[in-house]
């Protein structure tokens, strides 16, 4: 509690701290793109003096203590053409000059092209970071998930097509130890309609993946790792419409428009649907449900997996105001409908059983730059989730893949009977300050407040006890940073973390023993931790970089994984947070041969020693996961890429993972001997994978403008254990995976107008996923895509 109030009074003394003296700027301004996006990391020089400077996350540069005179100004940004102006500093003067680059090549390019950020200012932090350029890949039929699953160190797990639940797994922690943002704010409050896997790639600009110490003003209980969703912040007006249809009737839109005026008034629209009957080929063995004979290896297609979603964002606001940056008022609408075709594992098949929700999420968004004194900026964020979710469980029959099913009589259901509607009463609040002392210090203040009230009831049980018992959370995450900038080559981040989370819930008990009586006690339990870390980053040549980071982590147990989400995870109250020692060091080379050719190689070795540490099992009769605290795991990894490309014509690259996740608990609770499983190798879990992808290029295809890109992509999974090694002779495994995607992208005026064409699972491979649940077959799609700026 001391530390809190340590903490907090800090961030109350940021606040009103007054501004040092300022030396005097010479030269100001900011760099954008020729469709209206800033460009961070622009290097903006006055030619053949030391006089230089590269523009910040806003785009914004400042060069200093310019002698007076008359100079050449030089901009240049990766991908871009250097623009040149002559200039002339006069003395006691301040000048501002603002600058709009156009792209080398207007087209936009291979929808398989992964790498680096070209984002200097993202590549010169000292975190181990992978940012993927979403534009690069918008005109693929692919969703936020798909497009991360082939980042180094990173592994998606679904189960099942369209809409399916997920896993992420980012060096080796997985689900909730990896936290997801959207433009800074985290998404853990979004609910079931805007998940990972249905929001389409048009949505983001770019991807950030952090891949073990998080920065700060990313506040969060992340254990392992994060994921920033950058979304469009160009302050124009443009339009991007696509459309795609495919395999499995599968649909996706998806329409992002914007307009800026010029008194500043600014509104924004996002929409995206998706469709799928998800009946894709599977290969599974079947017993008959009346004579009980059994089939093995059946060709068959699943039968009760459709899904649908749809989702609208609108913000309406100002921009460049003297009181705002950025001021924004929001309000995101979404619904979706699943059918639930399997449990945690395919030998449980239902034909009726379903789940549907939708999110009603006003949100306020504030940005502030120099506020109230010189170096002092804000940005706040807030947003409630007033949505509800429905599990819808009420039909008394027993599936098989055959479609048959046996009738029951009476009132029961596939699962557990219920028509059980509840709210999750989620509210988020962000709020961000960093104060820039001078040009190489900065302190940084981030604090993230999330509250959670499960309230619902079930029309079929409308007297049920269990339906009125308290399902509260809340959870509060505040974080001290500092940030030195010694030089162009060196610097250094450290800060510390207070996380507090507060559970009220109730558990029932027999208080006289007769069976049938069944009663609740309330119950209440809190919890705090302090958390700290450290990440540096040096420059052993202009093209060489080293990364070192470490923290010690929390994570603090998620409201699905301690009241469970009503579908195949079980909910384990007892649960205790997780923490982990996280250990990176790694570098990246940029080079070129003659101009022509060129290259990068990146790698990064890691190693992680978690106590606590939460991962699914299933439950007693097989049918659900349930999440656990496994006493000590220890991981050692490490991951690399390298990518090549020649001119404009070809680009290639392959990445490649290995983690060893082994269990380090020795003796297990209560007893003496040692566990069978110490130094087991942690199954179900990928344990070696990798991607590889290249592209072709040819401009000017059938007409001066267009473009036609044929990329292919592949993906590789080695095999790995189903269940502990150590346990039993027959030791099941999930397969080696291999699995082609190809595609053909024509781009015709300069990117205007988009046609697209793919092959997923292009040989038509057995994939698999949790508990050797069968992901989709071969499928065939199209896409169809506008896009103007103005």
């Amino acid at each position: 509690m001391q530390i809190s109030k340590i903490l907090h009074t800090g961030l109350f003394c940021v606040l009103v701290i007054i501004a040092f003296a300022q030396q005097p700027i010479s030269l100001t301004g900011q760099v954008r793109s020729d469709e209206g996006g800033v460009l961070p990391g622009a290097s903006v020089s006055l030619k053949g003096t030391a006089y230089g400077a590269v523009a910040n996350a806003e785009g914004k540069y400042a060069i200093e203590n310019v002698r007076p005179g008359a100079y050449q100004l030089l901009v240049t940004f990766m991908g871009y053409k250097t623009w040149s102006k002559e200039v002339t500093i006069k003395a006691g003067e301040n000048a501002r000059q603002n600058f709009k680059l156009v792209p080398e090549t207007r087209e936009l390019e291979s929808l398989s092209v992964i790498g680096r950020s070209e984002t200097r200012e993202v590549n010169r932090q000292a975190y181990n970071v992978t940012a993927i350029d979403a534009r690069k890949l918008q005109n693929s039929t692919l969703d936020l998930s798909h497009a991360l699953d082939r980042v180094s160190g990173v592994r998606v797990r679904e189960s099942g097509g369209v809409g399916s639940n997920m896993n992420f797994s980012l060096n080796g922690f997985t689900g909730r130890q990896v936290k997801f943002f959207l433009d800074g704010v985290p998404m853990d409050n979004f609910g079931s309609s805007f998940q990972l896997n249905n929001i389409p790639i048009n949505l983001a600009e770019r991807v950030e993946v952090y891949k073990g110490v998080v920065p700060i003003w990313l506040g969060s209980d992340a254990l392992g790792g994060a994921v920033n969703i950058v979304t469009n912040t160009r302050q124009n007006s443009y339009l991007d419409a696509s459309y795609s249809y495919g395999s499995f009737n599968t649909h996706r839109t998806a329409i992002n428009a914007g307009y800026t005026a010029k008194n500043g008034f600014t509104a924004q629209l996002n929409a995206f649907q998706n469709y799928s009957d998800n009946n894709y080929w599977i290969n599974v063995d079947v017993a008959d449900v009346n004579t009980g004979e059994y089939f093995r290896n059946q060709r068959l297609r699943r039968f009760h997996d459709t899904y649908h979603n749809e989702t609208v964002i609108a913000n309406v606001g100002v921009v460049n105001k003297k009181y705002a940056d950025r001021l924004l008022l929001g309000i995101t609408l979404g619904k979706n409908k699943a059918e639930i075709q399997t449990g945690a594992r395919m030998v449980s098949v239902f034909g009726a059983w379903h789940r549907k929700g939708n999110i009603v999420m006003p949100s306020l968004k504030y940005q502030k730059k120099d506020l109230f004194v010189k170096g002092l900026s804000v940005n706040i964020s807030a947003n409630y989730n007033l949505g509800q979710e429905q599990n819808v469980d009420t039909v008394y029959r027993r599936y098989n893949w055959f479609q048959q099913f046996k009738q029951y009589e009476g009132l029961g259901s596939e699962r557990e009977r219920s028509l059980y509607r509840f709210r999750n009463n989620n509210g988020l609040a962000t709020a961000n300050v960093t104060y820039q002392l001078n040009e190489r210090h900065s302190l940084t203040i981030n604090n993230v407040y999330n509250t959670f009230n499960r309230e619902g009831k079930d029309e079929l049980f409308p007297d049920a006890e269990k339906y009125e018992q308290p399902r509260i959370n809340k959870k509060n995450v505040l974080g001290l940073g500092y940030k030195f900038d010694y030089s162009e080559r060196w610097n250094t981040s450290a800060f510390v973390k207070h996380f507090s989370q507060r559970n009220k819930y109730s558990v029932s008990y027999n208080p006289s023993g007769n069976w049938g009586d069944n009663a609740f006690l309330e119950q209440k339990n809190r919890c705090t931790k302090l958390g700290y870390g450290i990440a540096s980053t040096y420059f052993l040549s202009k093209n060489l970089q080293l990364k070192g980071s470490f923290e010690k982590s929390y994570r603090l147990p998620e409201t699905d994984e301690l009241f469970g989400d009503l579908i195949n995870l079980e909910g384990n109250i007892e649960l205790e947070p997780e923490t982990s020692y996280n250990y990176n060091l790694g570098f990246s080379y940029q080079g070129n041969i003659s101009r022509v050719h060129r290259f990068s190689v990146d790698a990064n070795v890691l190693y992680r020693d978690a106590q606590g540490f939460i991962r699914p099992r299933l439950n007693a009769n097989q049918t659900k996961q349930v999440m656990d605290n496994l006493a000590d795991v220890t991981n050692f990894g490490v991951d690399g890429e390298v990518r090549y490309s020649y001119k404009q014509l070809l680009t290639a690259g392959v990445n490649l993972t290995y983690q060893d996740l082994r269990n380090n608990t020795r003796f297990e609770e209560g007893y003496t001997v040692e566990s069978p499983l110490y130094r087991d190798r942690i199954p179900n879990m990928p344990f070696m994978f990798g991607n590889a992808d290249a592209a072709l290029f040819l401009k000017d295809f059938g007409k001066k403008g267009n473009t036609l890109t044929v990329g292919y992509n592949l993906l590789f999974v080695h095999a790995y254990y189903l269940y502990w090694p150590s346990l039993g002779s027959d030791k099941l495994d999930i397969p080696r995976q291999l699995s082609h995607d190809v595609n053909v992208v024509y781009a015709l005026a300069d990117g205007k107008y988009n046609v697209s064409l793919e092959c997923k699972n292009l040989l038509d491979a057995k994939l698999y996923d949790n508990f050797s649940l069968q992901k989709p077959s071969r499928g065939f799609y199209v896409k169809l895509r506008y896009f103007i700026s103005k």
